[in-house]
């Protein structure tokens, strides 16, 4: 086993139509505003830019991101991601009734010094560090969602 690649897989059900949310997710500048985490989003260019993501573990992540598929009729976002973790990150989204069933899948290398020092019995945390983060994502993509259509 390679203590240093990871693969996530986490669903969010959304209370909103999938063309919405996948605005919401195609612009990764306004990632900030919503998701606690994210700490900083730097757009580089029209298809790529710079992410820094803290959770509860005391350490930053910055990668950079480009797209390598950005699909609205499929509703399908995708990045390659290199830095302190190097691989793909991406968002399947499909009708759930009113809602939105949204697919997130991840496999990365860490590749971050401190990290890669610390893979095997920092494994535990790193997974569940990455768990509180995509609660926060949830959390928060749902309520800028809920306050979008209050505004409408």
């Amino acid at each position: 086993m390679d203590w240093c690649r990871y693969r996530f897989r986490s669903v969010w059900r959304l209370a909103a139509p999938p063309d919405r949310v996948y605005a919401a997710l195609a612009r990764a500048e306004d990632y900030p505003l919503w998701w606690p985490q994210v700490r900083a989003v730097v757009p580089r260019d029209d298809t790529s830019g710079t992410a820094r993501f803290r959770s509860l573990l005391p350490y930053d992540i910055e990668v950079t991101a480009r797209a390598l598929r950005h699909d609205p009729r499929s509703r399908v976002l995708e990045v390659r991601l290199d830095g302190d973790l190097e691989g793909w990150a991406r968002w399947t989204l499909t009708a759930d009734g009113a809602g939105t069933h949204a697919l997130y899948e991840q496999e990365v290398e860490v590749r971050a010094r401190l990290l890669r020092l610390l893979a095997v019995p920092g494994r535990p945390f790193f997974r569940a560090n990455h768990a509180l983060m995509m609660r926060g994502g949830r959390r928060g993509l749902a309520a800028r969602l809920r306050s979008e259509r209050m505004l409408r």
